[in-house]
């Protein structure tokens, strides 16, 4: 274990700092060479999806899709067959019209401002934000699960970071932020990459921690968590997401628009059936065609 050091924030930042430049993981969104764009598209699809589903979804992506511009001019409906089986896909319809408002809106280059960027469809303060650090270095606190779980565990001395806000993770965030931008940049990613891949959520492997011996969590003894709790997730098998899920992998077979007869085989409910068919419609994932249905 590394000599004890002062749990001040400019110490916790070269810590991690100096963790992640020797143990960061090699990620094609983190190179040098990837482009705003490359940035953006990996904060939509990595939206609670694990990082080795997103990889090879990214590669594909940039590949037919290099530039805003490139997925603008296509339907919003190939941008939802593209992302495939990632989860959520109301983010490929966001990411579609996010593509065309950088292309009419700002000359075909992903804005840099927070502000200009939170304007544009589908993008939120954790995205614009992300975004802003990642892809041109403004000094601005990133904060996603992994780093509230890093922050109440290190300086709060909690096990589990409760209930979000996104006032008072921010303001927990920036006071541990270094002042120069350069050093601020590869914190935000450092804290994430903490959390991700050592002060996991359910097994820290605090021997690889480069700040455990600086940890209130750890120096109190692990005390178990008893603060507020977000509600349970309802089980996705037999919900309606499931439903809807099962419906769009038959769109995106489809090469003509899919009929009633055929969606009936999908699932036995048939008002769950119709409920979840109803949802893709009004969410725009799915558009009525003659006497089917079709993706957008």
């Amino acid at each position: 274990m590394p000599a004890p050091v002062s749990a001040g924030p400019e110490a916790l930042a070269e810590r991690v700092n100096g963790w992640f430049r020797e143990h960061a993981r090699e990620l094609p969104w983190r190179e040098s060479g990837c482009s705003p764009w490359g940035i953006l598209v990996s904060e939509f699809m990595l939206q609670q999806t694990p990082v080795a589903r997103v990889l090879p979804q990214w590669r594909a992506w940039l590949e037919r899709w290099p530039r805003p511009a490139d997925l603008a001019a296509v339907p919003p409906g190939e941008a939802v067959r593209a992302w495939n089986r990632l989860g959520y896909p109301r983010r490929a319809l966001w990411l579609h019209a996010c593509a065309v408002a950088i292309t009419e809106m700002h000359g075909g280059e992903v804005p840099r401002d927070v502000d200009t960027l939170l304007a544009l469809p589908g993008v939120g303060p954790y995205t614009a934000r992300a975004v802003a650090a990642f892809a041109y270095g403004v000094r601005v606190p990133v904060v996603d699960t992994n780093v509230r779980r890093v922050i109440a565990r290190a300086v709060n001395g909690h096990a589990e970071p409760g209930p979000p806000s996104t006032a008072r993770d921010l303001a927990a965030m920036e006071a541990l932020l270094p002042e120069h931008p350069l050093d601020a940049r590869v914190f935000n990613a450092a804290a994430m990459e903490l959390g991700a891949v050592a002060c996991t959520a359910r097994a820290p492997r605090c021997v690889d921690c480069p700040i455990a011996d600086a940890c209130a969590w750890r120096a109190a003894g692990y005390p178990a968590y008893d603060g507020p709790r977000r509600p349970v997730q309802k089980k996705y098998e037999g919900s309606d997401r499931h439903v809807r899920g099962l419906i769009l992998r038959e769109l995106r077979a489809a090469h003509a628009p899919v009929t009633d007869a055929g969606l009936e085989p999908l699932w036995d409910d048939r008002r769950q059936l119709a409920r979840a068919l109803d949802g893709l419609i009004a969410d725009g994932l799915a558009v009525r065609e003659g006497d089917g249905y079709a993706l957008p």
